[in-house]
């Protein structure tokens, strides 16, 4: 996979993102992993060519996985950014 160097600034926007049974209380918890993983793929590994060059891509699917009942919010957050920043590098 080739992927080029993160720019000094990129916008990435997520305009949904589905959980279901996710508590209402853990959602900033998750959403804020999500950011945190997100950045630092993007920083470590850079940009997918699907974002490079001012790309954008309307939608993606990063997959299914099922996690247990009480599952700590900040660990599936880092999951969910690593299934979508594979989604764009595909």
């Amino acid at each position: 996979m080739a992927v080029t160097p993160a720019p000094s600034r990129l916008d990435l926007r997520v305009g949904e993102l589905v959980v279901d049974g996710l508590p209402v209380a853990d959602r900033a918890a998750l959403g804020a992993a999500v950011e945190r993983e997100l950045a630092r793929l993007l920083a470590e590994r850079g940009v997918p060519p699907s974002l490079a060059r001012g790309g954008s891509v309307a939608g993606l699917d990063g997959g299914r996985f099922t996690a247990a009942p009480g599952a700590d919010p900040v660990a599936l957050g880092i999951r969910i950014a690593r299934a979508v920043y594979g989604g764009l590098a595909r």
